[in-house]
């Protein structure tokens, strides 16, 4: 119970030193700052000091299903359940166009059974090619078979037939003349004696030349045989043999080469099959994403809702006609009672919050009432969708699990506030009276010559007031708006704190300007429009009206570019 009490506490302080500070504004007026006697003060506080960071974030569904579209391209929405409805596993919540879809599905069944034929066709080609080549090799090697046989036929056969025939004619023939040549001799005795007519011995001797002329005949009919007709039929019976043993090489090779080629085929048209039929289901599964149904069961949240929107979400809420792209959230269905809040947490503020620091959420929904949690998740990487908004805005997206969240809706808009560190007793000043000058951290400390600068050690800051460890001590006044750091500093007051610089405060208000800055700019040289709105507005009111007018000059030249 005193917790609160003392952060209201200070609040109260810093909601008084913003004041302090408008009206310190309004006093300077001119650039070259104030006298030292008029000067807007601020006397060191002690008291209970909380070192937090807050921001506003989303309630969100610790488990949840996420219900995305699967459909590929861009689709409109068709049919949405009403936000907020409790259903049951099975109920259907998004309806998808597919009408594109139908189309294409008929389609391509219609190349899903051209392919089946060309594929069939394929197969059975496939099967007359190898009977084919089977019945051209056999016809190839019988034809061989049979070129041999008659080679061998004649070499051994015909040949020495022939030959012996001719040798037989010759034989007979020889012999012939023989008995002719002793007829005549006979013929001619008997003729000489006067047994024989003239006319039988010139039959004789006719008959004598004629076995001769026969004896002649088969000795030349032997000679053609054996230096013509054989070679030549010897030769061509052999060449007939090359040609059948060539035809055969030729047919084996042709009818390899017409097989494979049927199988290429034939693969080629079932992959064919195989992609248009796989296409056709792809089309199929598509068009069945288009319906899709509650998982389990839970309550809808449009993930327009459940993202939190805002500024930065260029998504419009979701609704029927909307089109929407593929892997695109569409709905969250919770299933647990737990929830979370997810907040952005700027760079400037990352090295203060750590996993496991508890945290304090306020609802605007739920007035009246603070849920505790604890930092569950800090992102590794900042939020892309705020950086693509603003490149110089680097925020990480936090997860805060809530210890009791059944009062909670996600969608509704929160403000955590992240507990860094709680001191019962610590001082403290306004965060803008503390500025790095000369390599030290210093705070303008009152006195009777006037603001002099004394070192000061500082410990964290909740970007309003910083805890000083050392330097000042309570009472202290110290100027709330310290003079510029290219202004010289008066002489250090004597008897002020020395030794070696102090640790510089975490996010020091008025640093040194940064090298490259604009002249007037902030002192540590912070572009305004890298912060979020509220740390834009603290900064604002801790900078000298010089730094705010050289700050408007900054952003002018920023924008004309």
């Amino acid at each position: 119970m005193k917790q609160p009490d003392r952060s209201r506490l200070v609040y109260l302080v810093a909601g008084a030193a913003a004041i302090a500070v408008i009206v310190g504004v309004l006093m300077w007026g001119g650039s070259g700052g104030p006298k030292a006697k008029t000067a807007t003060l601020f006397a060191v506080e002690e008291g209970p000091l909380t070192i937090s960071v807050t921001e506003n974030g989303t309630i969100k569904n610790r488990d949840q299903v996420i219900l995305k579209s699967e459909v590929e391209g861009r689709t409109a929405i068709l049919f949405l359940i009403p936000e907020g409805t409790n259903v049951k596993k099975g109920d259907l919540l998004v309806e998808l166009d597919g009408s594109g879809l139908e189309e294409q599905r008929a389609s391509q069944s219609i190349t899903v059974i051209n392919a089946e034929a060309s594929f069939i066709r394929a197969r059975e080609n496939l099967a007359v090619a190898r009977n084919q080549a089977e019945s051209d090799v056999t016809q190839a090697r019988q034809d061989l078979k049979f070129a041999e046989l008659d080679l061998k036929k004649y070499v051994e056969g015909e040949y020495p037939q022939a030959l012996q025939q001719a040798d037989a004619d010759i034989t007979i023939a020889t012999e012939e003349v023989k008995r002719a040549e002793e007829k005549l001799n006979w013929s001619r005795k008997l003729h000489a004696q006067r047994y024989l007519s003239l006319v039988d011995l010139q039959a004789d001797e006719l008959a004598q030349k004629k076995a001769e002329l026969e004896l002649d005949l088969a000795r030349n009919r032997k000679q053609v045989l054996e230096e013509f007709s054989h070679k030549r039929d010897l030769e061509t019976r052999e060449s007939t043999v090359s040609q059948a043993t060539m035809a055969l090489e030729r047919v084996t090779r042709k009818a390899a080469a017409d097989t494979v080629q049927a199988e290429a085929d034939l693969k080629a048209k079932e992959q064919e099959f195989e992609r248009q039929k796989t296409k056709l289901e792809k089309i199929e599964a598509q068009l069945r994403k288009t319906k899709i149904v509650a998982p389990v069961d839970g309550m809808v949240v449009y993930a327009t809702t459940g993202r939190g929107g805002g500024r930065r979400d260029s998504d419009q809420p979701l609704a029927e006609g909307q089109e929407i792209q593929e892997r695109g959230e569409l709905i969250y269905l919770p299933t647990a009672e737990s929830m979370l809040a997810e907040v952005k947490i700027p760079e400037s503020s990352l090295k203060k919050v750590k996993v496991g620091m508890a945290c304090r959420v306020s609802v605007d929904a739920v007035p009246n009432r603070t849920f505790a949690g604890r930092v569950a998740k800090i992102a590794v990487l900042p939020d892309a969708t705020s950086w693509w908004g603003n490149p110089d805005l680097k925020v990480y997206n936090t997860e805060i699990h809530l210890d009791d969240g059944t009062e909670l809706r996600a969608g509704m808009s929160c403000r955590a506030e992240i507990v860094v560190e709680t001191y019962p007793q610590a001082l403290f000043v306004p965060i803008q009276c503390v500025v790095r000058e000369g390599g030290r951290t210093v705070a303008y400390r009152e006195s009777d010559k006037g603001p002099v600068p004394v070192p000061v050690e500082v410990g964290l800051d909740n970007n309003s007031m910083v805890r000083i460890l050392s330097g000042v001590k309570k009472g202290d006044r110290v100027l709330l708006n310290p003079p510029l750091s290219g202004e010289p500093p008066p002489a250090e007051e004597e008897g002020g704190a020395g030794g070696p610089a102090p640790t510089p405060a975490p996010k020091p208000a008025a640093a040194p300007a940064k090298e490259g800055a604009a002249p007037g700019a902030p002192s540590d040289g912070t572009d305004l429009r890298s912060m979020t709105p509220e740390e834009r507005r603290k900064r604002w009111e801790s900078m000298t009206p010089e730094e705010q007018k050289a700050a408007r000059e900054r952003m002018g030249r920023g924008g004309s570019r």
